[in-house]
């Protein structure tokens, strides 16, 4: 079987740069997308974000986030209708509970403390509390975009910019169904 095939139909070529250690120490910017692109999270208003109830849960759950993962940093976050962009920073120079640091023998580092499974776990608990109050329908479209930040303040700062000023450019936005052609 073709490695890069899934169920030996679909090509799925990973977004991820195979030297990249993404339990690094650094910044990181991702997107996360709803199925198809749905808008569920809410909606855009003169230029303002209104959450659904499922918005508020995916809000929540980014929040908990640095409480759950302590080598998490929780920076520039927003949740947009049928997306959400936010920005962590993975530091794993902690110490946790038990005074050890978060050292792995593995190449890459520890597998539970690094980008994916940060997302991962974000996605996994909204949809259960989404699914637990009814909404059977909503699904998150797998994977997810991520851009490793460059060390220096123009990079990080531009990004948080474009976070931050995503709701008055809906209109404009590639995620948004009008701009999306099909």
């Amino acid at each position: 079987m073709n490695r890069n095939y899934f169920k030996n139909k679909y090509l799925v070529n990973s977004t991820r740069l195979p030297i990249q250690d993404y339990s690094a120490d650094g910044y990181y910017f991702f997107t996360i997308c709803v199925k198809h692109r749905k808008c569920l999270l809410g909606r855009v208003k003169n230029g303002t974000m209104g959450l659904s109830e499922i918005g508020c849960i995916v809000w929540e759950e980014w929040y908990k986030t640095e409480k759950i993962r302590k080598n998490i940093r929780l920076d520039e976050f927003i949740v947009m209708p049928n997306h959400l962009h936010g920005i962590i920073e993975i530091d794993n120079k902690v110490e946790t509970h038990c005074n050890a640091s978060l050292q792995s023998s593995n190449k890459f580092g520890p597998q539970t403390n690094n980008l994916a499974s940060t997302i991962r776990g974000l996605k996994g608990a909204a949809i259960r509390k989404i699914k637990k109050l009814g909404y059977d329908n909503f699904c998150w479209q797998s994977g997810f975009y991520e851009h490793i930040i460059r060390p220096n303040n123009e990079s990080l700062d531009k990004i948080r910019w474009y976070i931050k000023y995503n709701p008055p450019l809906w209109d404009r936005d590639r995620n948004n169904p009008i701009n999306i052609k099909i």
